[in-house]
């Protein structure tokens, strides 16, 4: 697992950069084709779809820095101002990336006097693909979005060749809940953390796969805003529960915390799960407001 997919002279190419990359093509495509099926303006779902890319970054990154600032605070002026901007390693917030197209959505569906929802549910596929091809990115980094240690049978031992990992996770944590440099022995004169630990970059995969096959059943609907709602809950649902719930992530309120080689890895709230909440919420109230509506198309 190497994080970099092309390296010419200081040159470097990411993985992280490509694959998020190849997934918004594959949303661009199929978001284009079911425009020009639905008699939609596809000129301007295509401008849309470019500001929302933009605009979506720039709030993915915002929003992981403001949350992460931990990372950055002990970080010399000006070269922090360079780590911020430096997506090249990952660390974006998807919840961030989100808003910034949304708000970018709701600027164009204003001034050209669009329905919202009906160019919104065209990019809930490309947000799914984006979460696949983010994940396998995170795989590819190593140490991002990283599983706490774990007893449980699901426990993943990296391999040792995945440098980036270990090394990643080999320097010494100051937030005592989130250090696995205890874990580390060095094998063959190299640092190796030797402990099992959720697989969650795998598990945000699966959610973005269960997201794209749902989003073809859910674009079905003759109402607009159903398919933009039903993601939003579901995303919501399956990221807070079976993805953040076993992430190694700091603890915004602690109320439970059982990790190690003996305890089934889990922590609970993290920003994430208190986020998701609300967002679960909201979803219910619109869908059964939007079950009520008259079909759109």
């Amino acid at each position: 697992m190497d994080p970099v997919f092309l390296q010419i002279g200081n040159f470097t190419v990411a993985w992280y950069g490509v694959l998020i990359t190849l997934g918004i093509v594959a949303g661009v495509w199929v978001g284009t084709r079911m425009a020009r099926q639905r008699g939609l303006n596809v000129d301007l779902f295509n401008d849309m779809i470019l500001w929302m890319i933009v605009w979506g970054l720039v709030g993915a990154r915002l929003v992981f820095v403001a949350t992460s600032w931990e990372q950055f605070a002990n970080i010399p002026f000006p070269r922090v101002l360079l780590d911020i901007i430096n997506l090249r390693q990952g660390g974006i917030s998807i919840h961030g990336g989100l808003i910034g197209g949304i708000l970018v959505l709701i600027y164009y569906t204003r001034r050209y006097r669009l329905n919202f929802y009906e160019y919104a549910d065209l990019c809930v596929p490309g947000v799914a693909f984006g979460i696949i091809g983010g994940r396998i990115g995170n795989i590819m980094n190593g140490t991002d979005t990283v599983g706490r240690v774990t007893g449980w049978p699901v426990g993943y031992r990296w391999p040792d060749s995945a440098r980036a990992f270990h090394e990643g996770m080999c320097v010494r944590n100051p937030n005592p809940d989130m250090d696995l440099s205890r874990y580390c022995q060095e094998i063959g004169g190299q640092l190796v953390m030797t402990a099992p630990v959720h697989f969650t970059q795998l598990y945000g995969v699966f959610i973005g796969i269960i997201l794209a096959v749902a989003s073809y059943f859910w674009l079905r609907s003759r109402k607009a805003g159903w398919a933009f709602w039903q993601f939003w809950l579901w995303y919501s649902i399956l990221r807070a529960g079976f993805e953040e719930t076993f992430r190694l992530n700091p603890l915004a309120v602690k109320s439970y915390l059982n990790q190690g080689l003996q305890a089934p890895g889990i922590g609970l709230w993290t920003d994430t799960h208190l986020i998701s909440f609300p967002l679960i919420i909201a979803s219910i109230v619109l869908l059964l407001r939007l079950r009520n509506r008259p079909n759109t198309r």
